[in-house]
């Protein structure tokens, strides 16, 4: 079983991520027993054999939208964003809508590219959870959570920018 980052801890992760081989389709693809996330398509493909299981999961592709869950969030324990490679950055809106503008409070995974210098800014929009790329070491990647001590912008896990959480004292006399 491989690890992933999950609430800041390196845990074993015991969930399937279901990607489609090349010739193997949506509609007809064997969504295996147990704990597995599923991409869209296929949940939107096999929904009302898979809605009554209560161990699914669903993964969006970086050009797909959030949105297209609303009103479905509540069938799944977990919901992965796929980052196809580091500088696509769509993932991060998605993850941000699913909490902002969704109420998602299940978990939320970062799958894929997945690199240390991604998961700070990557918790910033809500995410969780994180299967770091297979080639890097997790027990490096998890240390780029803490990798900034401050943060000046708003995002989902911070609703005040930093001037509004400092006080600063007057500089300048009055002449």
């Amino acid at each position: 079983m491989p690890d992933i980052i999950k609430n800041k801890t390196i845990v074993a992760d015991d969930w399937t991520i279901l990607r489609l081989a090349e010739g193997e389709s949506a509609e007809t693809v064997t969504v295996p027993e147990g704990k597995t996330v599923v991409p869209l398509t296929v949940w939107k493909a096999q929904r009302a054999a898979l809605e009554q299981r209560p161990d699914l999961g669903v993964w969006l592709a970086s050009d797909e939208r959030a949105e297209e869950l609303k009103g479905e969030l509540e069938h799944f324990q977990v919901v992965a964003v796929d980052f196809p490679k580091f500088a696509d950055g769509r993932g991060y809106s998605i993850a941000y809508n699913l909490r902002a503008r969704l109420g998602y409070t299940g978990q939320l995974r970062a799958i894929g590219d997945v690199l240390r210098d991604q998961l700070f800014y990557m918790q910033r929009v809500g995410f969780d959870a994180f299967a770091v790329r297979a080639d890097k070491d997790i027990h490096d990647a998890i240390k780029g959570l803490t990798d900034f001590s401050e943060k000046y912008q708003t995002s989902w896990d911070e609703k005040n920018p930093l001037f509004r959480r400092v006080r600063r004292e007057n500089t300048h006399s009055a002449d």
